[in-house]
C-alpha cells in the first residue's frame, strides 16, 4: 500500500509542480540524487525525473523539468563532477521535463525526436491537464527568445559518442505524445523512457501532441523487443525504476486497456459508464491508484481514436 500512494504521489507531483510554476506557486527546490552507476545518476524532485551522465569529455543531461529548476539542476550537477554540461537530450515536449533548457548554457546542444522539436515550438496545452476555458500558460521559449529549443533531431536513431561515452537514442511510435525518446546508455546497460512510461499507472494520453492510448502499448512492446538484450532497468519519467520484465507487463496493461475499451465503445458503452465501470486488473500488483480525471481523459481519448 504505501508503494502504490507513494506511486501516485510521484506522479501527479510532476504536473501540479508545473502548473503551479505557471501560476507563480513557490515551492522549496530540493532536488534529491539517486546514483545509478558510477557515473549514472537520477535527479528527483520539480517534475520528470532527470537523469545525468558523467562521460570522459563532459555531461549529458536527459530531461530537465519544470521551469525555474535549471538553476537547482546545474548546482547539484556541480556536486557530482567538475566536468563542463555538453548536451541535453529531452524525451518529449511537456514543461515539467524541458522547461528547465532556459537556464542552461547556450552551448549545450539539445536533441529531441523531430514531433517533439515541432511541439516544442508550440507548446500546446496537455491533454488531461488543462481546464476548459482557461488560457494556455505562456510559452517559455518564446520568453526565452527561442533559447532551450532543440538544435538537433533524429527521426529513429540516433547515436551520440562511441564505447563507455556511448548514448543511444530510438523512437518506436506514438504513445505519451508522438515524439517519445527512448535513451539508452549500452556500456550501462540502462535505458530512460520518460512519460511513455512514467510509472506503474495510467499513462497520461495527451492528443493534443500526437499520444495514442490506442498504439501505446505496441510502442512499449516495440521498445521491450529491442532493449530487453541489451538492458536491465529502466528509469520511468517521474516514479520508481523498472525493471525489462515489469516493462513487458507495462506494454501487456496498455494493451489491454485499449482492447477493453474498444470492446466498450463496440457495446454501446459512453465515456461516462466506462469511467463508472472499469476497474483496473487486481493482477497489475504495485500499481497506481486509478485517478478518476486520468481515467476519463484516457478514455475519451481512445473513444475519439476508434474509427
Amino acid at each position: 500500500m504505501k508503494r502504490i500512494v507513494l506511486l501516485t504521489s510521484l506522479i501527479a507531483v510532476g504536473a501540479m509542480t508545473y502548473v503551479a510554476a505557471q501560476q507563480g506557486g513557490q515551492k522549496p527546490m530540493v532536488v534529491e540524487v539517486e546514483k545509478l552507476k558510477e557515473n549514472l545518476f537520477v535527479l528527483k524532485g520539480g517534475g520528470g525525473n532527470t537523469t545525468v551522465f558523467v562521460q570522459s569529455n563532459g555531461i549529458t543531461v536527459v530531461d530537465t523539468k519544470n521551469p525555474g529548476w535549471g538553476a537547482p539542476i546545474l548546482a547539484k550537477i556541480k556536486e557530482l563532477s567538475p566536468k563542463t554540461i555538453t548536451t541535453i537530450v529531452n524525451t518529449h515536449t511537456h514543461g515539467d521535463h524541458v522547461s528547465g533548457n532556459v537556464e542552461f548554457p547556450t552551448t549545450v546542444d539539445i536533441v529531441v525526436q523531430e514531433n517533439t522539436a515541432t511541439n516544442m515550438k508550440q507548446m500546446r496545452p496537455v491533454t488531461g491537464l488543462s481546464k476548459p476555458g482557461a488560457p494556455p500558460a505562456p510559452n517559455i521559449f518564446e520568453q526565452n527568445g527561442g533559447k532551450g529549443l532543440p538544435k538537433r533531431t533524429f527521426k529513429d536513431r540516433m547515436t551520440i559518442g562511441k564505447g563507455p561515452d556511448q548514448i543511444d537514442l530510438y523512437y518506436f511510435g506514438r504513445g505519451h505524445t508522438n515524439g517519445d525518446a527512448w535513451v539508452l546508455f549500452p556500456a550501462l546497460r540502462v535505458l530512460t523512457a520518460g512519460d511513455i512510461v512514467s510509472g506503474k499507472n495510467l499513462p497520461l494520453l495527451d492528443a493534443n501532441n500526437g499520444g495514442s492510448g490506442l498504439e501505446i502499448g505496441d510502442t512499449i512492446a516495440k521498445a521491450h523487443s529491442t532493449f530487453s538484450k541489451v538492458a536491465d532497468t529502466v528509469v520511468t519519467g517521474h516514479s520508481v525504476n523498472m525493471n525489462m520484465t515489469e516493462l513487458m507487463e507495462y506494454a501487456t496493461f496498455n494493451r489491454e486497456f485499449a482492447a477493453a475499451m474498444r470492446a466498450a465503445k463496440k457495446g454501446g458503452q459512453g465515456v461516462e459508464e466506462v469511467v463508472k465501470t472499469w476497474k483496473q486488473p487486481a493482477k497489475y500488483q504495485g500499481y497506481a491508484d486509478v485517478q478518476e480525471a486520468r481515467l476519463r481523459s484516457n478514455v475519451q481519448v481512445i473513444f475519439d481514436e476508434i474509427k
